[in-house]
């Protein structure tokens, strides 16, 4: 059992029979009282972020994870496949858990948790940035670099991100997927 004290950005934990993660939190304390911890967790399972305190009493069941690289295969019904690099296992995940799917094309390499208790896979990670070429966007104006004026532009994989008016069709440009903003342009 972890102490809240043992809390921090990317702690996992299982409570009320679901895996959780940590994606910000804040110890608090307070005059005469006891100290608390607030977090923001997401669950592994479903996606869902919730707001959540523990006090200095609250135990948390730590699950040991590990990150493994897997390559995007191709998408069944509503699962994604992924392949194993090593020993070319395929892996089926819900498109429902995994933040950032629309950024994701076939063959590429992501970093897929497992739990190591029972060897289930609980989520993906998607690159924290991908390069991808301009499918479709109005035409752009040359030299129009002055002002930070954006415009709509869907990216190679269905993915629509808003990009500077000199960006053409064509383009290849680099995209935070966890902002879903444009960065800059890609080599």
């Amino acid at each position: 059992m972890a102490k809240i004290a043992d809390i921090r950005k990317g702690f996992t934990f299982k409570e009320d029979g679901e895996i959780w993660t940590i994606i910000d939190f804040q110890n608090v304390q307070v005059g005469r009282g006891a100290g608390f911890c607030r977090v923001k967790k997401k669950s592994l399972s479903t996606g869902k972020t919730v707001e959540d305190k523990y006090g200095t009493a609250d135990n948390l069941a730590e699950v040991r994870i590990e990150r493994r690289e897997y390559q995007y295969s191709y998408m069944n019904d509503d699962q994604m496949v992924f392949i194993n690099t090593e020993d070319f296992s395929e892996i089926f995940i819900y498109a429902a858990v995994v933040e950032g799917v629309e950024f994701l094309l076939e063959g590429d390499v992501v970093e897929v948790i497992i739990n190591t208790e029972d060897e289930s896979a609980l989520t993906v990670e998607v690159p924290r940035t991908v390069d991808r070429v301009v499918e479709y966007t109005e035409p752009g104006l040359a030299g129009d670099t002055a002002t930070r004026t954006l415009k709509a532009a869907t990216i190679e994989g269905g993915a629509e991100v808003r990009v500077p008016l000199f960006v053409n069709i064509g383009d290849k440009i680099r995209v935070d997927t966890e902002t879903k903003t444009y960065l800059e342009r890609a080599k």
